[in-house]
């Protein structure tokens, strides 16, 4: 497995895999991988024959008070995991590479990204857009793969690349669990043993939501009710938002059918989760 610290040598090496004929596969990740990040890298490994995991905490989509300086990091098992994983390079920048000083685009979606996390954290998603269409710059993929756990980061990425005209495929995987059903995060290692428990409402809360979707409860003010009394249970748990929405427009609905996405955001402690299932 390579591993590349400066965009030019790793573009350089991309477009030598490129004319040997291969498909080339991109991971973006900020790291502290897990199962989840794993799963990417598994099915990239499947899909092409050149995978790229890059492994970057991103300055520009973190807010200000939010954990940029916190945020968990440990390159040398990153690299570990990702080789036993599949992957043939992994791309490490700076900061500075990525953003020098006269570094003046940004990338801005303007519907998908004007609700949810896109309210709450704003500046968000145009770090997120412009980070990766650096990478998509730099590592030239043919496929590039997402996690549906950040459901509306994932959808972007995607509206970005068909409206950009992209010539990548950006390919939506399962969201990897816990086996009590938490979804695995880079940032659940901040949470306390009781945190940790308190966190399971989230999924209790959703997989409350199918069920009683599955006995005919339709009404999304109904089952929002209920989802916030689940997550109420929890005494370190603070709601940001729990939203029922189309499952390709994220626009909200008053009500449920098949295809609809139930989202949520939850502060526990001071840990932000979000977690979302499909109907």
């Amino acid at each position: 497995m390579r591993t590349f610290t400066g965009p030019h040598t790793l573009y350089s090496f991309v477009m030598r895999q490129k004319r040997a004929g291969k498909r080339i596969g991109l991971v973006p990740t900020m790291g502290y991988l897990h199962e989840g990040h794993l799963s990417l890298i598994k099915k990239a490994h499947i899909d092409t024959d050149c995978v790229i995991v890059s492994i970057f905490v991103n300055p520009i989509q973190f807010g200000q008070g939010e954990d940029l300086a916190a945020y968990p990091r440990n390159i040398a098992r990153d690299k570990k995991l990702a080789k036993i994983a599949g992957a043939d390079a992994v791309f490490i920048p700076s900061a500075e590479s990525m953003y020098p000083p006269d570094y003046s685009v940004y990338v801005t979606e303007r519907n998908l990204s004007k609700r949810w996390c896109g309210e709450h954290r704003q500046g968000h998603f145009t770090g997120v857009c412009t980070v990766v269409l650096r990478l998509f710059s730099v590592c030239a993929p043919d496929c590039a793969y997402f996690g549906q756990k950040d459901i509306q980061q994932a959808l972007i990425i995607q509206k970005m690349a068909i409206d950009l005209f992209l010539p990548v495929s950006v390919v939506l995987c399962p969201i990897i669990r816990e086996h009590d059903g938490l979804a695995m995060s880079s940032r659940n290692v901040y949470l306390s043993p009781s945190e940790r428990l308190d966190a399971l409402v989230l999924y209790k809360a959703l997989t409350h939501a199918v069920a009683r979707f599955k006995e005919g409860i339709f009404s999304a003010g109904q089952l929002t009710g209920e989802m916030n009394a689940v997550i109420q249970t929890a005494s370190s748990a603070r709601i940001e938002y729990i939203a029922c929405v189309d499952g390709k427009t994220l626009e909200p609905v008053e009500t449920l059918s098949s295809g609809c996405r139930i989202l949520l955001a939850v502060r526990i402690g001071t840990t932000r989760l979000i977690d979302n299932i499909l109907l």
